[in-house]
């Protein structure tokens, strides 16, 4: 794998140091530049209001259609509640083999669970979901290796088994 650069693009307000400290994790476990970019669009045309959430897979559509040329892959940051049809809710998503995933920070703070405040957790899981879902994009599936970033996770507890980085067999997927 040769990747030369990839984009996270910021819809909404995000902490300058979640955003830098995302693309320098990024750019560790991918070798390659990461540009951090806003982004603008409504968001009110992918609300549910039955749902009370975000389609995932028509942001990730919207997204996938908006042109970033300098980089390869590109990774759309959100704060809302994500799902797709057959999920209560997602972390992210992402296209397998293709330019673009999503990721969002909503679900991943302590807070949401009536637990105490944590960022380093939150950013920690952010970097996780960030790298994992940017790794589907680079053809990786899931992997079944308990501390790979590429593990499933359903819940914020399985984000925080599993380490920040490519298991050994997945990095050999990419050689990198």
């Amino acid at each position: 794998m040769n990747l030369q650069a990839i984009t996270l693009v910021s819809f909404g307000y995000f902490e300058k140091e979640i955003l830098e400290k995302t693309a320098d994790a990024v750019s560790e476990e991918y070798h390659c530049q990461v540009f951090i970019r806003d982004g603008h669009m409504d968001l009110s045309e992918f609300y549910d209001s039955a749902r009370r959430q975000y389609n995932g897979y028509a942001l990730l559509k919207q997204v996938n259609s908006m042109p970033f040329p300098e980089s390869e892959k590109i990774l759309g940051i959100f704060n809302v509640d994500l799902f797709v049809p057959i999920l209560t809710f997602i972390f992210g998503q992402a296209f397998l083999g293709g330019q673009t995933g999503i990721a969002s920070l909503y679900r991943l703070s302590n807070e949401r669970y009536g637990m105490v405040s944590d960022a380093q957790l939150m950013l920690d899981r952010f970097k996780k979901e960030v790298i994992h879902e940017l790794g589907h994009t680079l053809g990786l599936i899931h992997c079944t290796n308990p501390k790979c970033v590429m593990r499933s996770s359903t819940y914020v507890e399985d984000i925080d088994q599993k380490e920040q980085n490519l298991c050994r067999d997945c990095r050999l997927k990419l050689d990198i």
